[in-house]
This record gives C-alpha cells, structure tokens and sequence, in this order.
C-alpha cells in the first residue's frame, strides 16, 4: 500500500511577504520559518531596540535644544572661523535616521506578532550599524563642543514628563501583547521567566514614575505669578541682525521692556556694539578692509566702524531662518544698517523709557582705551541722557569707581561678595541648572514681594540652589536667558521668574498663558486612571493569550499527513512551489514501489520508470 502526500495549495499572503520580504528580503513563502529565531538574529534585534531609543533621546535632545541653535552655531563659528548653519545637517541626518530605525522596529514587531523568524537584510545591517556609529560620534561631538546643552534635556522634562510617561505608557503596555504571546508558550525556560519579570519591572517603574516629577506647572492657577518681563536680548536678533539700531527697534515694538547689548570700545574711544572678538561674520569687513578681517574689532576707529555695512550678512546667511517673513521694506532698511554706537542704543532706550544691560567686553592689554574705558562708556552713558538707575553694569573691575549704576554679577557669589561688591542682580545662565531646582517652591522659594526688589537682571540657574533668602536683604532680583522657545518660557512662569532675556520677543509676546497648566488633583487622577487602564489591559492581554494558546497543539508542519486536496476552481488560489512531502508508514516504501499523485486531479504521477504527465 503507497502512501503519498498531494501537492500543497497556498493561499497569498500580501502582507507576511511585504513584511518578510522588506525585513529580510524574504518574498518567497519557502523562504520564510515560524522556528524560533538565532541567537544572532535576537543580537540583532537587540541592537536594533538599541539604536532606536539612542536615536529616540538624539532626537529629543535637538527637539530641546532649537531654543540655542544660535548658541550652537556660533560656538562652531568660534571654532572655525567659518559661519554656517550646523543644524540643518544634523537635523536631516535625525529625522532620517530615526525614520529608518523605527520603521525596521515595527517590521520586527510585525514579525514577532506573526510567528514569523526574525532574519535581518545584510543591507539593512549595514545601515543600523551606519546609524548607530553615526548617532554615537554625533553625540561626543556635541559633548566636546556643547557640553553644557545636555542640561536642557532635564530642564525640558520639567515641562514634557507628564505627557511623555503617558505614551511610554501606551507603548509598553502595547508591546505586552507580544510578550505575553511569548511567555504562555508551552515550551517552558528560564528565558521566558526573565523577559516576563524585565517586562513588569519596567511597568511598575512607569506606574510610579509620576513621583520623581518635579513639574512646575502642576500647580493651582490662582497661585501664578504675574507674566515674566522680557529682555530684548542683542535686540530682536530673529527679525534683524543683532545689536543694530533695526534690531532694539523692533524688540520695543514686540514689547520687550528692556534692552541688553554687547559693549566694545574703539581706538577712538567711542563705545559700540559688537559681540565677536572679529568682525568678519557681521558686517562686510572682508570686502572693505580684506587685509584686517581677522583683526580685533576693538582696533579700529569709528571712522572705520561706520564705513561697514552690518545688515547684509543677515539677509544672505538668514541665522534664525526668518528672512523669508521680512516685506521688502523691512529687507532694504535692514541691508542698509551700519555698526551701532552704544550712544545711538541708550538714546533709543530713554525714548521708551527702558533699562539697558551692558555686557562690557575686555579690550586687550595692547589697546589704546585699555585703562580708560570704562570713563569713555560713563561718558556715554551722560551723554545718552538716561538715568543712571536703568543702567546695569556687568563689569567686575573698577566697581569702586562706577557709582549710580546699578551693578550686576555673571558668576556664583556669596552673599558677603555681595555686600562688599554693591550688586543688585545676578547675570548667569539656566543651562547649568539641575532638574529638581526648577520646580517651583525649591527654585524661587524667595521671589515673594518681601522689599524693594529691581526689575532687571539676568538669573544663570546653576546658582539656583545657593540662592537664599538673604539675597532679599541686598535687593537682589534675577531674569533667566536665554529663553527662546514658549515651553522654556511657561516653566519659568509657572516658576515665578520676574522676567528673561530673549532672542525671540515676538514669539514670546504671542504667549499669553502658560502652554499647560493643570491642578495635582486633576494630575493625580489622570495619572493614577492611566496606570489602572493600563493594568487592566494587560491582564486582559495575558489572559486571552494564554486562552488562545490553550486551544492550539505543537506540531512541526513537516510531519503532517496533509489529505488530497482537489484544485480550487478559483484563480486566486496561488501555488507557490510544488513541493512533494513523503512520508514513510509502516516501515517505509520499496524502491519499486509506485507513487500514485492523483493525475486524475491534474497532478504529476512519478513511477520507477520516470515522471509522465
């Protein structure tokens, strides 16, 4: 008696090839395994949830940090003498390759789903292992250069962690539904316990994740503070070349309060405002003193200052990508802007009855005003008409010889340095701050209208947890810069900052509240209802898996005795490849023994003597 085995009759299967076949470039049915994958394909696999949450924080990071893209820049600018725009590259190379990882990541959990072997394309090896390199050089280059920035990371997480635990949330307990398809397996080992006890661990961490939230705008809303005054930071440097007559200009009409500019005192004496060393990367230097493009700007005479055009550079290099919103009249005055004189700024600054923020830089030992600039920038000062209680002056020499001014520190002092120093505000940065002295009632514990306390000044966060309540005893007052995007600006709002120094005014004019702002009670509810859904449908998720997998027997496909099918009248019917399954019953068949293959269904016969039709 022969038995035989029929042909095997497939139905299509668009979607597992299209998954395969992209993954591993497996299209063919044949090609394609339900055994369990190598132990390098897993490594493979392993590298690739790597590469993707490496790839998910690089993102995060620059999403952050477009509040100092400027910053960013001109630090490369410092380093190369060259202008250009870094982040454009960066940011394409990102979004790219966080586009690739994460679509290979869902193909490996579409195969996981499926049943289906993880088996990875060499090409696409190639390129995870191309990004992941990419990524990590990438990251030590902006350690080496931008160091500091990585404090944004924390500082943002005091506005987006509550939002963000929520999606991790809906991830992981997304991705339950393939682990719990892995652990009710009836093949039992020690590898499904691991993954089972990995997999609540990290669960139970998001559940309680909510409390090492510091979140400053989780608060009740009749606690706000008054909106933060805004400091026109170099002027309004996003709408016109910084430190330019156009520039404060257009900061006062987008509502900036007060004015901050960088101070450098020519041959002759005259104080104007530039913030390079150089002159090259603001005005057209190049062209009209080719010869002296690298000499320090403090080296020449005003003469010569106001022969440069300092407009045009910011039409043709566009820094803040914001040239194209400019009318034509905007356009033609700003190309015709020339180096400003402190003079002409103060003046400005009187007529609106504004306070000014000097930051003096220091002339070389070579200079000719070296020993006499500060009396040149007093006179100025006179001269302007304004009063002298709206001046702030940044300088830490020859503070015993300005008197009037009022006087401000750019470093960490204690409150006895205070004292003896005559300081009134404190000129530092919010990227050296830690996360937990963001919040609220650790940050600005004594920002209470205790005393007379001056509008301006610019607060650096790093000193934040120094600060105590005894600066309340010498006036002191803080503003935080630089605060460029509406997410930095409701933190510190919520936070109780009096005011901040701006690149962008007229973006921060047009935040009118906080972006969020929301009770604990009602941020305790979503969070505590978010973990019980969450709980809820992952034991749902176990239970119908193990359910499922109940009503399933363990069976390799190549033993099974497959009954004669009868072709399918249907065009749909695809036959992929004919492939003769024997099998041997009772002992197996004899050499002379004939094979019968239903020719009467249109099938081969294969006798002793060969195959006929």
């Amino acid at each position: 008696m022969v038995k035989h085995q029929p042909l095997q009759v497939y139905e299509k299967q668009l979607f597992v090839s299209f998954v395969t076949g992209i993954y591993g470039c497996r299209w063919k049915r044949y090609q394609r395994s339900q055994d369990d994958s190598s132990k390098w394909e897993c490594a493979w696999f392993a590298i690739l949830c790597s590469s993707f949450l490496l790839l998910l924080f690089w993102s995060y990071f620059w999403l952050v940090a477009q509040n100092d893209f400027n910053e960013f820049n001109w630090s490369v600018y410092n380093r190369t003498r060259e202008w250009r725009d870094e982040t454009i590259p960066i940011l394409a190379s990102t979004t790219v390759g966080i586009s690739y990882i994460t679509f290979l990541l869902i193909l490996a959990f579409f195969h996981i789903s499926l049943g289906q072997q993880l088996n990875l394309y060499w090409v696409h090896k190639i390129g995870v292992l191309a990004t992941l390199i990419t990524t990590i050089s990438g990251m030590i280059s902006v350690d080496d250069l931008w160091g500091d920035e990585w404090d944004i990371v924390l500082v943002s997480l005091q506005s987006t962690a509550p939002f963000m635990h929520i999606g991790a949330l809906a991830a992981v307990t997304a991705i339950g539904w393939l682990v719990a398809g892995f652990v009710v397996r009836r093949e039992r080992s020690n590898f499904q316990l691991i993954v089972l006890l990995i997999y609540m661990c990290i669960l139970l961490a998001l559940y309680l994740a909510p409390l090492t939230f510091t979140c400053p705008c989780i608060m009740d809303r009749h606690s706000l503070k008054p909106r933060p005054g805004i400091i026109g930071r170099r002027g309004a440097p996003m709408l016109a070349p910084e430190n330019t007559m156009v520039s404060f200009s257009r900061a006062l009409q987008q509502g900036a309060s007060s004015l901050e500019a960088d101070i450098t005192v020519s041959v002759d004496g005259v104080p104007f405002l530039m913030r390079d060393r150089t002159l090259r990367r603001t005005t057209d230097i190049s062209q009209v003193f080719p010869a002296r493009q690298f000499d320090d700007a403090s080296l020449f005479n005003w003469t010569e200052l106001r022969s440069l055009n300092a407009g045009q550079w910011f039409l043709e290099s566009d820094p803040y990508w914001t040239v194209s919103s400019l009318t034509a009249k905007d356009r033609s005055r700003i190309g015709n802007q020339t180096v400003c004189s402190l003079l002409e700024m103060l003046r400005l600054a009187a007529r609106a009855n504004s306070s000014v923020l000097l930051n003096i830089n220091r002339l070389p030992p070579a200079h000719p005003r070296y020993r006499s600039w500060f009396m040149d920038t007093l006179w100025t000062v006179q001269k302007a008409g304004i009063s002298q209680k709206r001046v702030m002056w940044t300088p830490d020499t020859d503070r015993g010889r300005v008197r009037g001014l009022q006087q401000s520190a750019n470093e960490k002092l204690s409150v006895e340095e205070i004292r003896q120093r005559g300081i009134t505000s404190l000129t530092l940065h919010y990227s050296k701050t830690s996360h937990e002295s963001i919040h609220a009632k650790n940050l600005f514990p004594w920002l209470h209208p205790i005393g007379q306390i001056s509008e301006l000044a610019v607060f650096r966060c790093d000193v934040l947890e120094e600060v105590k309540w005894e600066y309340l005893a010498n006036n002191v007052s803080v503003t935080v810069y630089p605060v460029n995007e509406p997410w930095l600006y409701s933190i510190l709002w919520c936070s109780g900052v009096p005011s901040v120094s701006s690149d962008a005014p007229q973006l921060l004019r047009k935040v009118p509240y906080p972006i969020w702002l929301m009770s604990q009670s009602a941020y305790h509810f979503i969070w505590i209802a978010s973990d019980l859904a969450s709980l809820a449908i992952v034991l749902v998720m176990f239970s119908f898996q193990k359910w499922r997998m109940s009503g399933i027997q363990n069976y390799n496909p190549e033993q099974i005795m497959l009954s004669a099918v009868v072709p399918r009248p249907s065009r749909d019917v695809n036959i992929m490849k004919e492939k003769l399954i024997f099998s041997e019953i009772n002992n197996g068949l004899s050499s002379t023994e004939e094979l019968s293959l239903y020719p009467e269904n249109g099938y081969a016969r294969y006798s002793h003597g060969g195959l006929s039709h």
